[in-house]
């Protein structure tokens, strides 16, 4: 997914509990259901920015050596100003983009 797209809120905002626990019956579950996909996107927004640095990694005996890449430092900056996790999975649950099951459910 495209989460330099998203039109999630770069600050934290007042949440109806209400609103937020409706789909599930229960706000617990909720909360464990945002928190798996918050750690999904992390871990992809992680791994992107990642393949995207490599580009700029160079192998060296000196440490003192730093080379500061302006590109470099442009991408991180866009990275850091992106929503955070969190905020980016309260968007996709409010606008019902998250799916969910409940695997007990199924045995039964």
């Amino acid at each position: 997914m495209d989460y330099k797209r998203s039109k999630a809120v770069t600050t934290t905002i007042t949440r109806d509990l209400n609103k937020l626990e409706s789909p599930t019956g229960n706000i617990y579950e909720t909360i464990m259901i945002l928190a798996k996909r918050s750690n999904q996107i992390g871990v992809e927004l992680k791994q992107e920015l990642s393949r995207k640095l490599e580009e700029f990694t160079t192998v060296s005996d000196n440490l003192e050596e730093v080379f500061e890449n302006r590109e470099q430092i442009e991408i991180s900056r866009f990275y850091e100003r992106l929503p955070k996790s969190t905020l980016i999975a309260l968007q996709e649950w409010e606008d019902d983009e998250v799916y969910f099951r409940r695997p007990e459910a199924a045995v039964e």
